[in-house]
């Protein structure tokens, strides 16, 4: 499927993030090993996760992986929980996160402000060729006017969050692709009256779903993992929603490290993520059970990173 004709998109959110102090280059611990502390001058590593990671269900996990990854680096490991996307790419900028775990819209955006770099991405059973993963557009299912993406028009919507791949971009540029006759561009979209009755932005996926399930809204969009992952964890039922349109496939989540980061610092991580296989932080955390996280570089982001250009105008 070819996102790059798609057109038009509005990007926009700067929201806070919870004040963490970051920390500053890496110190070698050894020239026989190479290895790095990631200690600043306050000895902190910073780790940041957008709500959708963030989940108070999810805390146990989050701090196993941050307690394995200190005694790897041999210095405190904390986390921003932030409030959106741009919140993090924000953190990463100011030197306020080191770390973190974002999808490819959001890292297409950030790669326009800082010179973050994706180091693994996440792969189901560890397989590279499962590092991917789709947006879907689901309704009710007590919704009998809603069966497909053609029955959309007129109806109210909650994307997720301006950032968000599975949540924004992509169910943006599948809408416009599927109403050619109406030469919709995003203004539109996300505009009340235009295209839809209404539009808004729910915050997070988990939120999107249960805006649909009680009848605030009639359509979302939302990541076909999470939605799995809310089914298996007993917040929504399998027969509460319908899945009425899928997209093509789309490079998973990755973990990103800072400009700041050092080289050393950097190998490090990437082999302690590549070797880890702590099951809880793959099924509470990434959303994944069996997942793990696979090495990537930008060129696995390419795609995407040229639709945001295009949608953006950048």
């Amino acid at each position: 499927m070819n996102y790059r004709k798609m057109m038009s998109l509005l990007a926009a959110s700067a929201l806070t993030l919870s004040a963490l102090t970051g920390c500053g280059a890496a110190n070698a611990d050894s020239s026989e090993t190479a290895q790095a502390s990631a200690g600043g001058e306050d000895g902190v590593f910073t780790i940041a996760y957008a709500p959708n990671e963030s989940t108070a269900e999810s805390a146990d996990a989050r701090n196993g992986l941050a307690e394995d990854l200190s005694a790897v680096l041999g210095c405190e490991v904390e986390e921003i929980q932030a409030s959106d996307y741009n919140a993090i790419i924000e953190a990463l900028r100011t030197g306020s996160a080191d770390m973190a775990y974002m999808g490819s819209q959001a890292l297409a955006l950030g790669v326009e402000r800082t010179d973050l770099e994706p180091i693994v991405m996440k792969a189901e059973d560890g397989d590279p060729e499962k590092a991917i993963y789709h947006s879907v557009l689901i309704a009710s299912s007590s919704n009998d006017e809603i069966n497909s993406i053609e029955d959309i028009k007129g109806k109210t919507m909650a994307f997720v969050d301006p950032d968000s791949t599975s949540g924004n971009l992509v169910p943006t540029a599948e809408i416009i692709k599927a109403f050619p006759d109406d030469n919709l561009n995003s203004d539109m979209l996300h505009t009340n009256g235009d295209f839809f009755e209404a539009v808004s932005f729910s915050g997070s996926h988990q939120a999107g779903l249960q805006a649909v399930i009680k009848g605030d809204v009639d359509v979302v969009p939302i990541s076909d993992q999470i939605l799995a992952s809310e089914i298996a964890n007993g917040n929504a039922a399998e027969d509460d929603v319908k899945i009425i349109y899928e997209s093509g496939a789309i490079p998973a989540e990755a973990i990103v490290v800072a400009e700041h980061v050092d080289e050393a610092t950097r190998q490090t991580l990437t082999d302690f993520l590549t070797s880890y296989d702590n099951e809880q932080y793959f099924t509470d955390v990434i959303k994944v059970p069996g997942a793990r996280f696979v090495e990537c570089d930008m060129s696995d982001y390419e795609d995407i990173i040229e639709l945001n250009k295009i949608i953006n105008e950048f």
